[in-house]
């Protein structure tokens, strides 16, 4: 069995054999889902990130209105046996822009984390009805 792989030729995935080739993703067990939705509240996003902690999240907003989620998973998996050691590691970004409605009250956005799941939480601008007057139509 050689150690070497083969660069012309493919070469069989081997559960006996600790560096053989196989399909990898580095982000495999790593979903991110988001959701939003509005309350007559607010403006509420979450996000599915399972295995990260609030300090490799950042909740960020821009000038323009935009609101922006991103972060960095780095993971390294180690397996000794007796005849042989190896070790991966894999990284990768992640980023997830929502453009914030007019009635966004952007200084006081909040941002939580509990379990793996990062919620934003964006208040509304009371929106304050016209006062309607009623003009009688004259002859």
């Amino acid at each position: 069995m050689s150690l070497i792989p083969s660069f012309f030729g493919s070469r069989r995935s081997n559960i006996l054999d600790p560096f053989s080739l196989e399909i990898w993703d580095p982000f495999k067990d790593f979903p991110f889902s988001s959701e939003s939705q509005s309350t007559p509240e607010a403006h509420v996003f979450r996000a599915d990130l399972p295995g990260l902690n609030k300090e490799e999240v950042k909740v960020e907003v821009e000038d323009d209105r935009v609101l922006q989620i991103s972060g960095e998973r780095k993971v390294e998996k180690e397996e000794k046996k007796d005849t042989w050691h190896r070790v991966e590691r894999s990284s990768g970004k992640f980023l997830r822009r929502f453009r914030l409605p007019e009635n966004a009250k952007m200084d006081q956005i909040n941002a939580s984390m509990e379990n793996g799941v990062l919620t934003v939480t964006v208040p509304k601008v009371e929106v304050k009805k016209p006062d309607v007057k009623s003009i009688e139509i004259s002859s």
